[in-house]
């Protein structure tokens, strides 16, 4: 798809304050170059908070069904982060192991807690200032913008499931990667590529639909 270079230039104030919020890059790209795929919730399966939070599956839409909601913008903003979390290589090639398994060896549980402690005290302006971006561009004409989180829902401590309905419904954002967002393909495709597996500090990637 070529770029429509105008309606680049139309949204170029998106991009601008996701950098004066504090974001590393940010760009916009056509819709049709998010990449879904069906396998990508499948490893949410395997994640601790699988089925305990209504802002990831299975209380999200599918990978199909998201594809016929992003049919139905143009263009997306595409927003990423550094985490202020330091990976050591020793760690976090089984961070979750490390952090959650009692049989750890105690100086990597120690090390594996430290780095989410930091990344979790770190990360938490990314999901507000994503929900500024979504204002914005709301405020600027765009009522059906709609922000997009990376990492799932930390507003509450334990989320209202069982009652099926979210308290927050203002502030709550769903994770890209839950209704089928390959984020690493998706940025690759947009030429800001993240590294992975992680080094260093991770990087986090984050986005706006904009209709």
């Amino acid at each position: 798809m070529v770029p429509d270079t105008k309606v680049h230039d139309d949204f170029t104030f998106l991009r601008q304050a996701a950098l004066d919020l504090g974001a590393t890059e940010a760009k916009i790209i056509p819709a049709t170059d998010v990449v879904v795929e069906n396998r990508v919730p499948l490893k949410c399966r395997s994640c601790i908070g699988y089925g305990k939070k209504l802002t990831c599956p299975p209380y999200v839409p599918t990978p199909d069904e998201f594809r016929k909601i992003l049919a139905e913008y143009r263009y997306v903003l595409l927003v990423k982060f550094i985490s202020p979390a330091q990976a050591d290589p020793d760690v976090i090639c089984s961070i979750y192991k490390y952090w959650l398994d009692p049989e750890a060896p105690a100086d990597k549980k120690e090390r594996a807690t430290q780095f989410w402690k930091d990344h979790f005290n770190g990360t938490g302006t990314f999901a507000p200032m994503m929900l500024e971006l979504e204002r914005t561009a709301f405020n600027a004409g765009n009522p059906f913008a709609l922000a997009f989180i990376n990492g799932s829902c930390r507003l509450c401590e334990t989320c209202n499931v069982k009652a099926g309905l979210c308290i927050h419904p203002t502030q709550a954002r769903i994770p890209e990667h839950a209704v089928g967002v390959n984020m690493v393909a998706t940025a690759k495709k947009a030429g800001m590529p993240i590294r992975f597996p992680v080094q260093g500090h991770p990087e986090l990637m984050a986005l706006l639909l904009i209709d």
